[in-house]
């Protein structure tokens, strides 16, 4: 039966799943998908006594589809199918699925009926090896789909949507449920795949995929934040949950230093030092005076640090690279953010010194961060999100996120994980130097790198999705509320 995502799901990107699919090539997939797909399908019509349109696309997808018509004929709904393909270029598999459709009683016409009222529109068209921009005729199908008032259900992946990466191929269906087979695609999930996707189901077929293949991707979930740190013991004091330093605050750009200093506060730091560029910074942050605000240089030679943050607000100047310097050359695990990003892009020496760091290192760019890093366009970077950020994690041996909708926590492992919290108020200033306070909080106290990360980057995003859930947002959502949200869900994340 489907099920819905969860932690720790396997993703696996589309050769990955052809190798699943050829080591199980004795079942019945096809069948297996079609009976998957229409038992979904029989639970979200709406209404009984109007017709389901099914749309069968020109290859495998369309098999699926057509098993999907048969099982709801057989269960008393009325079918239209619409075939927009070429019968004599069909795999054995779905000419076989047609031709038991016809033998059931079933008919397949070439046009979509223009008086159709349905109660649920079924998208077979294409599948997860779409490799062509949609046009012509398969356009106007998906532009007509999408005109529908009826709820429309995906087949494996929304026609028009590219498995890997989420890119629109096009044109793309605009589903309200997706099914997905055996296992998770990245493209489902990151990307133009969170407007297209509706909510994801996942159907394995009885095939153990992880067994046959481990996976070098899995979802990121709520779960995590329970693994993250162990329990506190009530005979603790501060010094038992590190100290966090927080270099940036440049000229005009102090708030940002001090938003990192109070997220990683409220995530538990036992101690934090806010160090600033800008020498006339405030020597107290009247909002939280708990932080300890000295110059950038004072807080790096603070001996007991445990874990250290420098960008937020940290700008490009003679002193901020020097202070970047330090802090790579320093044993401490490292969170880097912001202009210390486009300082390491910028210098070569820098870039160079990271591998070699002895202690963890962990990097937090935007898309156009990433690019920079990489020495590509920002549409390199989007056009396969994935690829990009494992590039990136092993070519500076460091954690990272690639940013955005359904971000991408790679590590120097190989494996990744895609984030599947967040909303569009989070696309707001200050949001990132939360990121960075969350996350230096985590390493400070204990939470090793990869784990941190992926923490981190949940909970920040689930916090901002429980502040939507209570109306606050998502439009004016702000990064200053963004860090109570998550105090609270740390703390109680079920």
């Amino acid at each position: 039966m489907p099920a819905l995502v969860t932690y720790n799901s396997p993703i696996y990107r589309t050769g990955e799943i052809r190798e699943i699919e050829a080591a199980a090539a004795a079942l019945p997939l096809m069948e297996r998908a079609g009976l998957a797909a229409a038992e979904l399908a029989r639970k979200i019509a709406p209404d009984l006594g109007k017709p389901v349109l099914v749309v069968a696309g020109p290859g495998n997808n369309g098999g699926d589809a057509f098993v999907i018509a048969r099982h709801l004929r057989q269960w008393w709904f009325n079918v239209t199918v619409v075939f927009a393909g070429d019968e004599t270029k069909l795999s054995g598999d779905a000419a076989a699925a047609l031709k038991a459709w016809r033998e059931a009683g079933g008919i397949a016409v070439a046009e979509i009926p223009s008086a159709g009222d349905w109660s649920l529109v079924i998208d077979g068209l294409f599948g997860i090896g779409l490799q062509r921009e949609v046009a012509g005729r398969h356009a106007e199908i998906v532009a007509a789909l999408n005109g529908m008032r009826a709820p429309r259900l995906a087949v494996d992946i929304p026609s028009g949507l590219e498995s890997d990466t989420g890119r629109v191929m096009g044109c793309a269906v605009r589903a309200d449920h997706t099914i997905t087979f055996i296992a998770l695609k990245p493209g489902l999930l990151t990307l133009d795949g969170l407007d297209h996707c509706g909510t994801l189901h996942v159907a394995p077929l009885d095939i153990d995929a992880p067994a046959i293949k481990a996976p070098r991707g899995t979802v990121i979930g709520i779960d995590i934040l329970t693994e993250t740190l162990p329990s506190r013991r009530r005979n603790t004091h501060k010094g038992d949950y590190g100290s966090v330093g927080i270099i940036g605050g440049a000229h005009g750009m102090v708030g940002a230093a001090l938003l990192a200093g109070r997220a990683a506060l409220k995530l538990g730091a036992g101690r934090v030092y806010v160090g600033s560029i800008e020498r006339d910074a405030p020597p107290v942050d009247m909002t939280q005076p708990e932080l300890m605000l000295r110059t950038a240089d004072e807080v790096l030679k603070v001996e007991h640090l445990t874990a250290l943050a420098i960008g937020p607000g940290l700008g490009q100047a003679p002193d901020a690279a020097f202070c970047l310097r330090w802090a790579i050359e320093s044993r401490l695990p490292l969170v880097i953010d912001a202009d210390g990003l486009n300082l390491i892009a910028a210098s070569g020496s820098l870039r160079d010194a990271l591998p070699g760091r002895r202690a963890p290192t962990v990097l937090t760019p935007h898309p156009a961060e990433a690019a920079r890093l990489l020495g590509c366009g920002t549409h390199d970077v989007q056009f396969d999100r994935v690829a990009a950020a494992v590039r990136l994690s092993h070519a500076l041996a460091a954690d990272v996120v690639l940013k955005g909708a359904g971000s991408i926590c790679a590590s120097p492992d190989g494996t990744w994980g895609i984030n599947t919290s967040g909303n569009p108020g989070m696309a707001s200033a200050g949001m990132g130097d939360v990121l960075t306070g969350f996350l230096a909080a985590l390493l400070a106290q204990g939470a090793d790198a990869k784990t941190a990360l992926r923490a981190a980057v949940h909970l920040h995003s689930a916090a901002a999705d429980a502040l939507v859930a209570d109306g606050a947002g998502p439009v004016g959502l702000t990064a200053a509320e963004v860090i109570d949200s998550a105090r609270r869900l740390f703390n109680h994340p079920r």
